[in-house]
């Protein structure tokens, strides 16, 4: 690759090839390594920064000193220079390009050695539209038209590159890259082929820097282009912008190549490889070839062709490829070799350990690389290696002891056993690093085993002992075993070992550890003695089948057995089902066989899912039990025009296995409709109407596109059918109007379903009537009577039901106050063929008058005759005062002051109390026609609850509320509500909810 690079190895790269061992201790001294070396800078002239500075950073034991220098020479750090240190980062002060722009490089020292950073350039480039800046006018181009001409963008120096645009006449109108014109990313130069009328007005290049992320643009001076006479004449291709003979590229890169010719008529470009074929990567726009990321396979010579009716022109150019720097070698010191990049020293001596540095540069630049060499010279040491004290071996087993002195060079190995000299042989194997093998161990090998190891600065040995421990052996091995899934299993193992060692078990499955923290309750061990390692598994799944590995194992060898586990479950999911044989209500499943998990498959059995449900149903198959060694089955009864998916389970003895993956999804064929529909009523509507209605049909049913109703009816007792076509499977009623239906007329109404595939059956006849009409008799004999102050009740005769034009639904009671209109009368309404109704909320002492009218769907029917009534007086609003109550015995007097009515309440004809002896126990009535009432009590009395209120025709008045109470058998104690009966009532508020309730339950 370096080779490939082209480029010129000017320094060395090292590898180190000595045996390097680090001495102990808390520190080691090691050459300078760059952390942080000098980048590329640039410089902004005319810029407010006073200062650059050049990163230098080296880690070294003992640390580093630095000196830095420019264009190849040692920069001088005088008090009054512009340069100084700042630990190893080189600052410069005020900054000029004539003084300071170059190549700077870091050097980094210790007594260790030296490393040379890379190179870094500091240039002074443009930031500013300053530098950008035009001073010169350009002058004026006049051409015939129809030539070609070229403007120049001739930008003042400038770093780092720009992009280019053309203006014409003002901006923002830029000049678009179209075949005819063109701009120049090399040049900035703007290229027409062939002038138009057009093209006439002032041009101005617009150049744009790129600086970090700072974008600076600037214009050039305006340019006029006029146009004399048009030369009509056409002439061939001129070559005028063309890419270099040589365009060097980095591997990974883009490469772009311009090519432009004037000509009339405008010359159409074309690109080719001429020692190859086409690139993939290429993007070619007429005036511009790019190559993305291109690679070695890109170089090669390539041709631009520019053609046109009047002839051609080519230009050829070739591109290299070079890879990025590669690390080289350079300069050759005596036993110091340079081949193929690598720098090879022989015969080391201590002197030859320093710093190396590498430097590799081609025409794109130049890398650094540095590498420490440390050359040492060590007798044998044992220190940091001793062979170990105690070396235990299984008898019959292997045992290896590594012998690993440090040593500066590589020191010659030899083992001893006693006082005899080991060499290679059937059981005895030394390798090349000195390590001792013994196969096949007895107790005769047990003894001092001695490691000798020597080189030319002196000699080192360690020993020893070999203990030869009895072999681990398994005495009882795990048994292959069948068993179901989620049954519970021992694997048996048992071992032996030497006593003096500790033995441990560990299991795999298919030579996969088990980790038994992971294993989500199946495996536990099931035994903690030492000698037994049985693994118990639970609830055993089909990904527990497989070779089961015991390894019984001591520090010094091991044993192992295994056994065979079989899982049993049912069968696996079958693969690949596919529908084939699409009709109306069958289709034919074929599927392949899956795992039978060691049982064999018994029978399938088939669901299906139509996209409606979205649930899986088993479907009725040909044949209905499908054998275990069948991969084929026809499913019957399916629905005509429904989407439908299928799935295939196998079972066999143990169960019924997983499903398959769902079929994709498929449609049955169409076919006339097979069910009537349903829910066919009707009724209601206008005069002269009928309406039918039914219940739409699901899409189960409708069997296929272009579905809707067909309605058969006629009145009945008549011979002939009408019938009509109601579109759309939604549709829900029809509406049929004629002059000649009568007010609840009976029809005969029949309906089938169609689709374009037929006609369905038709549903059983069902009688609906036509609309109604508000009834024409009125009830007679009404009668009012007032019950009480608030109430009346109302009766009267009934209408017949062969004067009804529809279903009499009920009555409708009016009525209103005497001197009121009818039409603002209340209202009540009953239900059925009652004749009465009772009345309540009236006004008292009021006269009313009422009528009752019959009511259908259709309306409410005429009026009867009104009759009156007046109601009652309200009852006394005052309720019964100055209660009082003597005990007698087993008796309790209890007397109060008459009420006397006023002129506007109704007399009072007596008096009703409830008793009640605590607030648990259920209320008594009594009834008075006095002021006075006896009750009898038990002989353990000691309190109770009485409410008085008044009676008569006007109904009950306002209770009162008293709580009697025994205060030593003979006093008198009179509580008065009369002045305060709400409050009081309120006090009390659950014992006389519970009275009042129970009065109005006894109709007082």
């Amino acid at each position: 690759m370096a080779a490939a690079a082209g480029a010129v190895f000017t320094s060395l790269l090292v590898i180190s090839c000595t045996v390097c061992c680090q001495a102990q201790g808390a520190a080691r001294s090691y050459g300078p390594v760059f952390e942080e070396q000098p980048v590329n800078t640039l410089f902004p002239e005319g810029s407010a920064e006073e200062k650059v500075t050049l990163a230098c950073r080296a880690r070294a034991s003992p640390p580093a000193t630095y000196r830095w220098k420019m264009n190849g020479t040692e920069i001088r750090m005088e008090p009054d220079s512009r340069y100084r240190l700042v630990a190893g980062d080189l600052v410069i002060s005020n900054p000029v390009k004539s003084k300071d722009a170059g190549s700077y490089q870091c050097v980094a020292s210790n007594p260790r050695g030296t490393v040379v950073s890379r190179e870094a350039s500091l240039r002074f480039g443009c930031k500013s539209r300053v530098c950008l800046h035009e001073v010169n006018e350009r002058q004026p181009v006049k051409i015939p038209e129809g030539s070609g001409v070229m403007f120049t963008c001739s930008p003042p120096p400038h770093y780092p590159g720009l992009s280019y645009r053309w203006l014409l006449n003002e901006f923002p109108n830029f000049i678009p890259a179209d075949g005819r014109r063109f701009v120049s990313q090399t040049t900035g130069n703007l290229y027409i082929a062939k002038t138009e009328a057009s093209d006439l007005g002032n041009y101005s290049c617009f150049a744009t820097s790129h600086i970090d992320f700072i974008t600076k643009s600037v214009f050039s001076k305006f340019s006029r282009l006029s146009l004399a006479a048009d030369d009509a004449r056409q002439h061939g291709p001129t070559m005028k912008a063309r890419f270099p003979a040589d365009t060097y590229a980095l591997a990974g890169q883009m490469v772009t190549l311009e090519c432009f010719a004037f000509g009339n008529p405008v010359p159409r470009i074309k690109w080719r490889k001429v020692d190859g074929s086409q690139p993939s990567k290429w993007i070619s726009s007429e005036p511009l070839l790019q190559i993305q990321d291109v690679g070695f396979e890109d170089e090669g010579t390539y041709e631009c062709e520019a053609e046109n009716a009047k002839g051609r022109v080519t230009h050829q150019g070739r591109v290299i490829i070079q890879a990025k720097i590669k690390k080289t070698d350079g300069n050759a010191v005596n036993r110091i070799e340079v081949s193929g990049g690598e720098l090879r020293f022989s015969k080391l001596v201590l002197e030859d350990s320093g710093m190396y540095q590498c430097v590799a540069e081609n025409k794109h630049g130049t890398i650094y690389a540095s590498a420490e060499l440390t050359v040492q010279a060590l007798a044998p040491d044992f220190r940091l290696n001793p062979v170990k004290r105690l070396i235990p071996a299984a008898r019959s087993g292997k045992v290896i002891i590594p012998c690993q002195p440090r040593a500066a060079p590589k020191a010659t190995v030899l083992w001893t056993k006693g006082t005899e000299l080991l060499t290679n042989s059937s059981r005895v194997t030394i390798t090349t690093d000195g390590t001792l093998i013994l196969q096949n161990i007895s107790k005769s090998d047990e003894g001092k085993y001695t490691c000798f190891a020597e080189n030319f600065m002196g000699k080192a040995n360690s020993t020893g002992i070999l203990s030869v421990r009895d072999a681990t052996k398994i005495t009882l091995a795990p048994s292959s075993a069948d068993i179901n899934v989620g049954a519970n299993l021992t694997l048996q193992c048992h071992a032996s070992h030497d006593p003096t060692m500790d033995l441990t078990f560990t299991w795999s499955l298919d030579d996969f550890p088990i980790d038994f923290d992971k294993s989500e309750g199946h495996y536990r061990r099931a035994s903690v003695k030492e000698t037994i390692g049985d693994l118990s598994i639970s609830n055993a799944q089909l990904k527990h089948s497989g070779r089961y590995t015991c390894t019984a194992q001591t520090v010094v060898d091991s044993a192992s057995e295994s056994a065979m586990l079989t899982v049993r479950g049912p069968p696996g999911p079958p693969g690949g089902v596919v529908v084939r044989d699409i009709s109306d209500t069958s289709v034919q499943l074929s599927w392949s066989r899956g795992f039978d998990n060691h049982s064999p498959i018994a029978r399938y059995l088939v669901q299906a899912r139509t996209l409606l449900s979205g649930k899986w149903k088993q479907a009725r198959t040909n044949p209905a039990n499908i054998e275990g060694n069948a991969e084929t089955a026809q499913v019957l009864n399916l629905i005509p025009w429904m989407d439908y998916e299928f799935r295939v389970l196998a079972s066999n003895i143990l169960g019924v296995g997983e499903p398959s993956l769902p079929s994709s999804k498929i449609r049955t064929k169409e076919a006339a409709p097979t069910v009537a529909p349903s829910g066919l009523s009707g009724g209601g509507g206008a005069p002269n109407e009928l309406i039918i209605n039914w219940t739409p049909t699901l899409r189960d049913y409708q069997n296929g596109d272009g579905f809707g109703y067909i309605l058969s009816f006629r009145k009945k007792g008549t011979q002939g059918w009408l019938s009509a076509r109601v579109p759309h499977a939604e549709s829900l009623h029809y509406v049929y109007r004629n002059e000649s239906i009568g007010p609840y007329t009976p029809f005969e109404v029949k309906i089938r379903a169609y689709n374009r595939k037929g006609e369905g059956p038709e549903s059983l006849t069902a009688i609906v009537y036509s609309a109604e009409e508000e009834p024409k008799v009125a009830p007679s004999r009404v009668t009012a009577k007032a019950v009480l102050s608030s109430e009346m009740d109302v009766s009267w005769e009934p209408v017949e039901q062969g004067d009804m034009t529809g279903v009499l639904l009920g009555y409708e009671i009016r009525y209103w106050k005497d001197g009121d209109k009818e039409e603002a009368a209340d209202r009540v309404r009953t239900a059925g063929l009652v004749t009465s109704a009772h009345v309540t909320g009236l006004n008292p002492n009021t006269k009313y008058h009422v009528s009752v009218r019959a009511y259908n769907r259709a309306g409410t029917g005429p009026p009867s005759p009104s009759a009156n009534t007046t109601t009652t007086k309200p009852p006394p609003r005052r309720p019964p005062g100055n209660i009082s109550w003597t005990f007698s015995g087993s008796t309790v007097s209890i007397k109060w002051d008459p009420v006397v009515a006023q002129a506007d309440e109704s007399a009072v004809t007596g008096y009703k109390m409830l008793y009640r002896k605590d607030s648990h126990s259920a209320p008594t009535l009594y009834v008075a026609s006095k002021s006075r009432i006896d009750i009898p009590i038990p002989e353990d009395f000691t309190h109770a609850f009485v409410q008085l209120r008044v009676t008569g025709p006007g109904g009950d008045g306002v209770p009162t509320e008293v709580h009697i109470l025994r205060n030593s058998g003979t006093s008198m104690m009179v509580e008065d509500s009369v002045t305060k009966p709400v409050p009081h009532a309120v006090v009390i508020t659950t014992n006389s909810l519970v009275m009042l309730a129970l009065m109005g339950y006894l109709g007082l």
